[in-house]
């Protein structure tokens, strides 16, 4: 994806709607590239993930305009390009897999990303219940190969609603997110292999993201 991260860069700056229109043939190409990409990772995932079956790149690509309503930033292109690869696509708030193209900033996630009140709430419980099974997945070698831990970010400073301050799986219970990230070099984003590669991320991701998808199913 050479051209794609070279128009990002180019698009970083010159984010007016002036440049865009002059260079969107080259955008509409670089967006042709991306969703190839992504249907490749989803193919390559279905082996592992019956659930992405049928599953249209397409349906899994975020727009490239920002929303700038309620935003002092009001520069009207995001400069990634970013897939949601969920079993309904981008529209789906289950917990399933995620692609970021930026340069020098890309990444790979996965997991449940600022899940309802509800679902939160029957996350932690499951957690509460099942912490040697979460553990389990947090810390089997193939996890570990990509992923250190869960996101820290929006972490809770004290205990969550229901739970003691002196629970022994605090640290587990604050986070707000239950998701992983696995960082990419710009190198990655433009080997061959790399669809190869991003399965491979997500498939370590699976074990995570069934325990949440059980969470889910059982609020249900």
């Amino acid at each position: 994806m050479e051209a794609t991260l070279k128009f990002l860069k180019q698009l970083a700056k010159n984010n007016s709607k002036e440049w865009f229109d002059v260079n969107r043939t080259t955008y509409e190409s670089c967006k042709a590239e991306f969703e190839a990409v992504v249907k490749l990772v989803i193919d390559k995932s279905v082996s592992f993930d019956k659930g992405l079956a049928g599953l249209e790149a397409r349906k899994c690509l975020f727009r490239i305009n920002r929303d700038v309503r309620f935003s002092k930033d009001k520069s009207p292109y995001k400069l990634n390009m970013g897939a949601s690869i969920n079993p309904g696509g981008k529209k789906d708030m289950g917990a399933g897999y995620y692609m970021h193209i930026e340069p020098g900033k890309s990444f790979l996630a996965g997991g449940c990303y600022m899940p309802q009140p509800d679902v939160l709430a029957a996350i932690r419980q499951e957690i509460d219940y099942n912490t040697t099974d979460f553990k389990k997945i947090l810390n089997a070698k193939d996890f570990k190969t990509y992923f250190k831990e869960l996101s820290q970010d929006d972490k809770l400073k004290t205990a969550p609603k229901g739970y003691p301050k002196d629970h022994p799986e605090l640290n587990l219970l604050q986070h707000k997110h239950f998701i992983v990230v696995h960082p990419l070099k710009d190198s990655e984003i433009t080997d061959k292999n790399f669809p190869a590669h991003a399965s491979k991320v997500f498939k370590a991701m699976l074990p995570l993201n069934q325990f949440l998808r059980n969470c889910i199913d059982l609020k249900a």
